[in-house]
């Protein structure tokens, strides 16, 4: 099983000053889930290289069993160190993507025309699509095979806004995940603040926080194992 998780390159938050970008534990927990399965995973950010962290996603409280080991790996570091850019990544070489959140997905990848494609290529292909956190948010400006929005229809969840409002982001993020899904038409749920909470519809596999992360990525699994029979 051959698995893309697409990451962010933008590191402002907003005009604050501040730095931002990919949430580290979206990205640890399902990659060891899709390593585990035996999967072959490429990492991939508009830019290439070095995708930036959010600081925040590892400070001690924000640290898991999932983000000490990847740290630990240094295969893993290297790969992110080195990932690809995303406009040469096709979906015929890949049997599923994941996107990581963070706040950075809410600046770049929601506008990005690659990101946008690539999306409609794996859904257009019968492949199955994951994201966590802000970046179900990336879904935005992705249409299905009608024109409609992906979303439109589709029983779906993301950050919340309660979530936003719990970390004072409410009027620095360029869009509320909550609001965008739901202005799109999609049918959005959500459980407790902070807790694990993943939704699937068809081939879309959001999950609400980063405590959801694991669960997306083996729901991903899952879908993607059923597809390839």
């Amino acid at each position: 099983m051959n698995v893309l998780i697409v990451l962010t390159s933008h590191d402002e938050l907003g005009t604050t000053g501040k730095k931002t970008g990919f949430w580290l534990e979206e990205l640890a927990a399902p990659y060891y889930a899709f390593l585990d399965a035996g999967a072959n995973i490429t990492l991939a950010s508009p830019k290439g290289g070095q995708p930036p962290l959010d600081p925040k996603s590892n400070e001690p409280d924000a640290q898991t069993a999932s983000t000490r080991r990847f740290e630990a790996d240094a295969e893993a570091t290297a790969k992110l160190a080195n990932t690809v850019r995303l406009d040469s990544v096709s979906q015929d070489d890949f049997d599923t993507v994941f996107y990581p959140g963070g706040h950075g997905p809410l600046w770049d990848l929601a506008e990005d025309r690659n990101s946008i494609a690539l999306i409609e290529s794996f859904i257009g292909a019968g492949k199955p699509v994951g994201l966590v956190c802000h970046a179900p948010g990336v879904l935005r400006h992705v249409k299905a095979t009608d024109g409609n929005p992906l979303v439109k229809g589709k029983k779906v969840t993301g950050f919340t806004n309660s979530e936003e409002a719990g970390v004072g982001l409410t009027d620095v993020v360029p869009f509320l995940v909550e609001d965008t899904l739901k202005s799109l038409g999609g049918d959005y749920s959500k459980g407790p603040d902070w807790g694990s909470h993943v939704v699937s519809d068809g081939l879309l596999i959001t999950g609400q926080n980063p405590a959801s992360s694991e669960e997306a990525a083996n729901t991903l699994l899952k879908k993607t194992a059923e597809t390839r029979d």
